[in-house]
Order: structure tokens, then C-alpha cells, then sequence
């Protein structure tokens, strides 16, 4: 499956260890996570080299070739948000995941074409990919 992995950048990078843990399960289950540089540690020296509008183009190429999105949306980023939106737009199944603690907008939580789920560690963030992908997969 083509995945979108949405994740904070400019809104913060203190998730970043979750972000590579998602990247790498779902590579491990056979995914191309189409946006793997939401997991790279280097990302804020790469995307220093686009143009926002480089930036945006080539997200929204992603959005138009995955088959899914899924989005830690523990840490607000108004990116994240739009590219969420965008994806219930296009009739993409979305799963959005955080941790328990977090103020996740009632935006997200309240459109039932996205399905929030909370999770407290690694295991569980990987469980709710894996239950969220077979879903997709049989839809």
C-alpha cells in the first residue's frame, strides 16, 4: 500500500523518534511510505533547499498517489491539519494517531471520515497501524 505519513515539521520535532518507529513498521509490513523524510532527522537541512511552493507540490503529489494517510497529529501543526483535510476531501481513508495526553483539535476528533486513535506506546501506535491497514486493505 502507498502511505502518506503526515506528520509535525515546523511545528515541532520533539515526536520525531515516533516518526521514524511508524516509518519503519510500516516499510518492515511492505509499504511505501510516500513521505518518509516526515522521518528523517535531517529534514530540516533538505527542506531548507525548497521553495514552500516546492514543498506544498510535491505533498500534494503525494496526497493525489497514496492510497492512505496517516497522521500523528499529537503535536498541532497546521500543515498536518491540511493535508488531513485535504485527504477527507479526496475520499482517502485517513487514521490519525496520538499520544493520550495530547490536546488534539476537536476538528479532528469530531469528522467522523477520519478515525482517531490514541496510543500509549510503540506496541500500541503499531497495533492501531496495522488494524487501520487491514481495514483499508479489505475496504
Amino acid at each position: 500500500m502507498r502511505i502518506f505519513l503526515s506528520a509535525s515539521i515546523r511545528g515541532g520535532r520533539q515526536m520525531l523518534p515516533t516518526y521514524i518507529a511508524m516509518c519503519k513498521h510500516l516499510k518492515n509490513k511492505g509499504h511505501d511510505v510516500l513521505s518518509w523524510h516526515v522521518a528523517d532527522p535531517e529534514l530540516e537541512k533538505t527542506e531548507s533547499l525548497l521553495t514552500e511552493q516546492e514543498i506544498y507540490m510535491r505533498d500534494m503529489e503525494f496526497l493525489e498517489n497514496c492510497d492512505c494517510v496517516i497522521a500523528e497529529v499529537s503535536t498541532p501543526s497546521i500543515g498536518v491539519g491540511y493535508e488531513i483535510c485535504s485527504a477527507v476531501h479526496k475520499k482517502i481513508p485517513v487514521l490519525c494517531l496520538y499520544m493520550p495526553q495530547a490536546n488534539v483539535s476537536a476538528m479532528i476528533q469530531g469528522d467522523s471520515r477520519v478515525t482517531c486513535k490514541a496510543y500509549s506506546n510503540i506496541l500500541t501506535m503499531e497495533k492501531e497501524l496495522d488494524v487501520f491497514l487491514n481495514s483499508v486493505n479489505i475496504s
